[in-house]
């Protein structure tokens, strides 16, 4: 008989070999090699959403508070050379800003006018940085576009203590990196007036003179310019009354009012017959003239504006006759 051993089992499994599971970091390279594009379209929404209403939104409108939130101050301004239709406006002013922006503003037109008033000329305002205190030199020929409005700008400068002169425009500026904007500069700044030559005077006056033009007097007299405005008004023919009464016209010739004391050379006609018919009513022989302008010529063309704003001007001084008669 055979021997009692068993039959030798022998068992075989198929063990599948376990497959290793990825790593994080592969399966998160797999998704974005799988889906990058969308991301990529997210990531360009995303700062399309961020940038443009900063850039399109917010910037413009900062811009525009900043011009808004500054001030515009007139230091000098001289008008030279003056024609009916044009002058050389030779102008500064200073910018006043407390922003901690300072974009670059591009050159631009500028409307210029009384406050309220029709434009009377354009102007090129030249490119600057808006930092605080920046002066603005405007120098340049400036044509007419109102001659009326001009009129009304010479009388409120001649007349006022203050007046307000407006500078509106569309000038585009830039900051930084950011793209250039189109902001609204609508600034009135207040500007120094003649105040009515008040304290004009005649200084000396010698009547029964033969000058030059063939008048019959001379003499000096002093206008005071409290304002930072130099004009050039050209020959300036002058009435002079008394009481109504017309007792001749003075002459200034190639008169510029400059900021100050001017005292200027004057001569006149005087009808000496007048006059003396008057000195029953002033047994002090102190005469009070009325002095109002007749005309105003530069280059022998009339300046009607010059003359429109000193028509509205009346000036009063005292003519001392004794001393004009040379006694």
């Amino acid at each position: 008989m055979a021997g009692d051993s068993k039959p030798e089992v022998i068992e075989s499994a198929n063990v599948a070999a376990a497959t290793a599971k990825p790593s994080f970091g592969a399966r998160v390279a797999r998704h974005f090699k799988r889906w990058w594009w969308v991301y990529i379209i997210a990531l360009i929404v995303i700062v399309l959403v961020v940038v443009l209403p900063v850039v399109y939104v917010a910037y413009p409108k900062e811009a525009q508070h900043i011009v808004n939130d500054s001030n515009l101050t007139v230091t000098s301004m001289i008008i030279s050379d003056p024609s009916p239709s044009s002058f050389d406006l030779h102008q500064l002013q200073v910018i006043g800003s407390n922003s901690s922006f300072h974009p670059t503003f591009y050159s631009f037109s500028a409307a210029i006018s009384l406050l309220g008033s029709a434009v009377f000329t354009h102007v090129q305002v030249p490119q600057f940085n808006g930092h605080n205190g920046v002066v603005i030199d405007v120098n340049q020929r400036a044509n007419l576009t109102n001659e009326t409005a001009f009129a009304e700008f010479c009388k409120a400068a001649i007349m006022n203590e203050q007046f307000p002169l407006n500078v509106y425009g569309k000038p585009q500026l830039k900051e930084g990196s950011l793209p250039k904007t189109t902001v609204t500069y609508n600034k009135t700044a207040m500007v120094t007036g003649l105040n009515k030559l008040s304290g004009f005077d005649l200084v000396d006056m010698s009547i029964g003179t033969n000058n030059t033009d063939g008048t019959n007097a001379k003499g000096t007299v002093y206008i005071p310019n409290p304002s930072d405005i130099s004009i050039a008004v050209g020959n300036l023919t002058l009435n002079l009354e008394v009481n109504n009464t017309d007792i001749g016209q003075a002459f200034i010739y190639d008169l510029t009012i400059k900021p100050g004391n001017n005292t200027v050379p004057m001569t006149a006609n005087v009808s000496t017959l007048t006059v003396a018919s008057m000195l029953g009513n002033y047994p002090d022989y102190m005469i009070p003239i009325d002095i109002t302008g007749n005309s105003s010529i530069y280059n022998n063309q009339p300046l009607l504006y010059i003359e429109e704003a000193l028509a509205s001007l009346k000036l009063q001084v005292q003519l001392n006759v004794t001393q004009a008669l040379g006694g």
